[in-house]
């Protein structure tokens, strides 16, 4: 290897790279005729970091810097190398060499090659380093999934007006990176704060993919092994959670996040601003339908993989959090400027727990949900929901008929077994709430319930 390394040192930045590359192929695709998984070791590593991300090996070194031309040259090689690469099994170990973090310093510089050459994959439409960047997105730390998110919304959605049409062209050719990069934009986009309310652009072009096509959603869940584990940090299985999260989420964030400012006593707000507010909320309406059509979806899936009732893909801290979040949202809010809004949300929301419930998606039991949603304002369809009757699996489904799993709610006029309240971090009982404005959830199983038509 130190041969190899003094022998590089002789290069030009652009070369060296370039045989770093073609040594990368000749070593790992040798590794793969006798194992699985290829094991790269340190000196390899060492070669990449220092003659492709430019991070030298002793302190004393002055790191050798492509210029821009150079740069564009080095990315059109790895573009090419990849196209021409005949055996996906090495493209996969050759990029993952590459770019997966190593934890040192050259981390920066990796992040921002991978930015570049799949921003330039999405605009020269070269599929194998799409399908190489889902493999990546799927097995790599959300926080580095969430950083080649942004590069992407940036170049696409924010820098050249029209350029997210390029974008949008993606689903025709790989829809497991259209799958991974809407679990990445859902993580970064959590509607927390106004810099983190996705882009009107973006919002469009997601909810025009999921519209289409529902089974989108699922690509990663119905091609992943369900034995295989994933990394730990890694971005959900599916957009479900980061999805449901948008559209719960949605009414009130958009109503916090564009309050209206006071200047010299009067109201002033951007009509553009308030432009893009209604025109977004439509989207999320589409979107909160197509959410709940893959929940439908999902039951039929779980059943021929045999894991329904085994396997929960909106998990319940999932539901923790984002309930905990709506708290935080309404009491942020005058109540009573935002009647309509959190009516929306709680209908919303119920509207997910039912059908995720019923599908086997989420896995948990009523008076888990009872206890968490105590402190939420009345909502009428959320109550009907939590204290409803219990829907039964299909015949199909192979389970003993009067089971269904994880949510079997006694029948009314039985009482039910104490709330698991270490599953949530809100009392169960509260007797003091802060709002005064309207009524925290009382939830009675013999109430009867006026009909409401679901928006």
């Amino acid at each position: 290897m130190s041969d190899i390394r003094h022998s590089l040192l002789r290069r030009d930045a652009l070369s060296a790279a370039k045989e770093v590359l073609y040594h990368l192929d000749i070593y790992l695709s040798s590794q793969l005729q006798n194992v699985t998984v290829p094991v790269v070791d340190k000196g390899t590593i060492e070669l990449v970091d220092e003659f492709i991300f430019h991070v030298p090996k002793e302190r004393s070194v002055q790191p050798k810097r492509l210029n821009s031309l150079q740069e564009l040259q080095l990315l059109e090689i790895m573009c090419s190398y990849f196209q021409e690469q005949s055996k996906d099994a090495v493209r996969q170990i050759i990029f993952s060499t590459l770019f997966s973090p190593q934890g040192n310093k050259s981390d920066d510089n990796r992040m921002a090659m991978l930015g570049k050459l799949v921003s330039m994959a999405v605009a020269v439409c070269r599929v194998p380093i799409l399908e190489c960047a889902a493999s990546w997105f799927q097995r790599t730390h959300a926080v580095y999934c969430v950083r080649l998110a942004r590069v992407l919304v940036d170049d696409y959605c924010s820098l050249v007006p029209g350029s997210v049409q390029t974008l949008k062209q993606i689903i025709s050719v790989s829809s497991r990176f259209c799958c991974q990069f809407i679990s990445a934009v859902t993580a970064l986009y959590d509607l927390s704060t106004d810099d983190l309310i996705p882009p009107y652009e973006l919002l469009e072009m997601v909810v025009t993919w999921i519209f289409d096509d529902p089974r989108l959603i699922l690509v990663t869940f119905l091609n992943t092994p369900i034995t295989a584990s994933l990394p730990l940090g890694s971005l959900e299985l599916t957009p479900l959670p980061g999805l449901v999260r948008w559209c719960v989420k949605s009414p009130l964030a958009y109503k916090r996040n564009r309050k209206p400012t006071l200047t010299n006593g009067h109201v002033h707000k951007l009509a553009k601003e308030c432009e893009v507010d209604r025109d977004s909320q439509p989207l999320y309406s589409k979107l909160h339908l197509s959410v709940l059509q893959v929940f439908v979806m999902l039951q039929v899936h779980l059943t021929e993989k045999n894991m329904y009732g085994r396997l929960g893909l909106l998990m319940f801290d999932h539901v923790v959090q984002l309930v905990e979040e709506l708290n935080r949202l309404i009491d942020e809010l005058n109540p009573l400027n935002v009647t309509k809004e959190t009516e929306l949300s709680l209908d919303r929301l119920a509207q997910a727990l039912q059908v995720s419930m019923a599908s086997g998606a989420l896995l948990c039991t009523r008076e888990d949900l009872r206890s968490l949603c105590s402190r939420l304002p009345h909502n009428n369809l959320l109550q009907l929901v939590l204290s409803g009757p219990v829907q039964q699996p299909p015949p199909h489904t192979g389970l003993p008929p009067g089971f269904y799993p994880h949510i079997h709610t006694p029948p009314l006029g039985y009482p039910s077994r104490p709330a698991h309240t270490a599953h949530s971090t809100l009392p169960v009982h509260p007797t003091h709430n802060t709002r005064t404005s309207l009524p925290v959830q009382t939830f009675l199983p013999g109430m009867a319930f006026p009909y409401r038509p679901i928006r």
